[in-house]
């Protein structure tokens, strides 16, 4: 009798813990989803960026697949990077180069970034300069509201010209039409790890 009546009190307790667990989860799934969702965009190393530099205004980014022998660039945008060429100017040098042995790893992409940068940009890792100095806040990016559209201010106005938009405070920008499309590249085939920046 006295097992019956501790087995009745021990099961509506498991009873409890188990829903209260569950609340737990299902409170906590939102989120989780949030985050996964974020990282769910399948990562490849098939293929990789290239920035090849010409000047602060009129370089190229590439979109380049790994291919036996020469690789081959399925696509070019037009790019700019800094405001200056020197790759030790924080906020207005161009980036430092990154050759085969060490590139630049693509750390994370968002589609609806809101910050001074806004819209789809694409972190990438800091990066020491020849001399020393280390460059931080480095991101392929537009100028666009946090919703993608064009804005009213020039941060969020695409203008190429008065001013100039591509160029920047060290990071790689494209127009909003060229950023969209590297995107819907991207979320289709894979997203790359590296970045190589070139002369």
């Amino acid at each position: 009798m006295r097992n019956n009546a501790r087995t009745a009190r021990i099961v509506p307790l498991a009873i409890a813990a188990v829903f209260v667990s569950g609340l737990s989860a299902t409170t906590a799934a939102p989120a989780q989803a949030r985050t996964e969702a974020q990282a769910s965009a399948k990562v490849s190393d098939a293929h990789y960026l290239r920035f090849n530099k010409g000047s602060v205004t009129n370089s190229r980014l590439e979109l380049v697949k790994r291919t036996p022998g020469r690789d081959k660039v399925i696509k070019s945008y037009k790019a700019g990077s800094g405001q200056v060429k020197n790759t030790c100017a924080v906020g207005k040098g161009w980036l430092p180069n990154a050759g085969a042995s060490k590139p630049y790893a693509v750390e994370w992409h968002r589609k609806n970034f809101d910050g001074i940068i806004n819209g789809l940009v694409i972190k990438i890792a800091d990066r020491k300069c020849h001399n020393g100095t280390k460059r931080t806040e480095l991101f392929i990016h537009s100028e666009m509201k946090p919703n993608g559209k064009s804005g009213v201010i020039e941060s969020e106005r695409w203008t190429n010209s008065s001013p100039n938009d591509y160029y920047s405070n060290g990071c790689i920008k494209l127009n909003p039409t060229n950023i969209r499309d590297l995107f819907k590249r991207l979320d289709r085939i894979g997203w790359p790890k590296k970045l190589y920046v070139v002369n």
